[in-house]
């Protein structure tokens, strides 16, 4: 183990220097793994598990470096639907995609009753359709983070949730990698959503999320379902708002049957009528928008509760549309 300071020195990186400062006048990391091996312990981990887990384990400079990183400004949500979520490439990728994974798609659509074109969607979106599933080892980058304090609690007990998976057998700590902040696998699931969501559809008796496209995109749907997706409903849609609409004091609050819009005059993207539905409806606006309206579903909740920004689920469900 480096000595605190060569480790600051070794890796360069000032802006990270005064947060790990701060942790290491509380506690070493050594000290911070004793204390995680003994809760760990406690809740039933063996210390083979453990010794696997933790062999060689060293705080990761550029996993604090980009959790302090704050983003300088944003997208439009112009750009961000055209250039990032629904780029043509993109498009045309999840529409091979689905098409490739048919029969797969549809034995999942037929267990969950969760749309395919939306598990499709996350797919992409998240990881490239599998192809970039992140780089870092999640214990790692797990511990780090728990020991840097700034959200301390919360990737502790995420560590612990990844300690319990490997326990369980589903995956070996070298190919437990992910993002820097722990999210594992094609649908990159934390490890507590992965004790909890994650299955194992092609009956092999692991739940693995990073090579096994039937678990992964299986695990997905059920992520969905447990979040009370409604099989057979919309996610919402692009609107055109009556004349003298203002975006200004918009009440995107209150939730009205479908058919209540269209009496206020919205319309379809085309120009026709809404339908006159009773499904329940809210108008939704994107952040940093510059003009577009939608009126949104109980499944576009749904959506983000997979990740809540109001642009990433807007995204999604453009992107499920244009694989249907």
């Amino acid at each position: 183990m480096l000595p605190r300071r060569s480790f600051l020195a070794g890796v360069g990186i000032a802006a990270a220097a005064p947060a790990l400062a701060r942790a290491q006048a509380e506690q070493g990391f050594e000290s911070f793994l004793d204390g995680v091996r003994a809760d760990a312990r406690r809740a039933g981990i063996s210390a083979a598990t453990l010794n696997r887990a933790f062999a060689g384990l060293r705080p990761n400079a550029r996993v604090i470096e980009l959790d302090r990183r704050q983003p300088e400004g944003g997208l439009s949500w112009e750009e961000y639907r055209d250039r990032i979520m629904l780029s043509p490439t993109r498009i045309a990728n999840a529409q091979r995609s689905y098409a490739e994974n048919a029969t797969l798609l549809r034995a999942i659509e037929t267990r969950y009753r969760v749309s395919p074109h939306v598990v499709v969607a996350i797919w992409g979106v998240e990881t490239n359709f599998g192809g970039n599933t992140g780089g870092f080892g999640v214990i790692e980058a797990l511990a780090t983070l728990a020991w840097e304090g700034r959200r301390a609690s919360y990737f502790r007990t995420e560590l612990l949730a990844a300690l319990r998976v490997l326990q369980a057998g589903d995956v070996t700590p070298e190919r437990m990698r992910g993002s820097w902040a722990g999210a594992m696998g094609q649908p990159q699931f934390m490890p507590s959503n992965f004790e909890r969501l994650a299955v194992d559809f092609d009956g092999d008796g692991r739940r693995d999320i990073w090579d096994s496209r039937a678990d992964a995109l299986a695990s997905i749907a059920h992520y969905f379902q447990r979040s009370g997706w409604r099989h057979g409903e919309p996610w919402g849609r692009v609107t055109l708002p009556p004349a003298g609409f203002s975006l200004a004091g918009a009440d995107t609050e209150t939730k009205r049957p479908l058919r209540d819009f269209a009496r206020m005059g919205f319309r379809a993207v085309d120009g026709g009528p809404l339908p006159p539905a009773e499904i329940e409806t809210q108008l939704i606006l994107p952040n940093r928008g510059g003009g577009q309206v939608f009126l949104g579903h109980h499944n576009l909740r749904v959506i983000r509760r997979y990740n809540p920004p109001v642009n990433y689920g807007l995204a999604v469900g453009l992107l499920s549309d244009r694989v249907a």
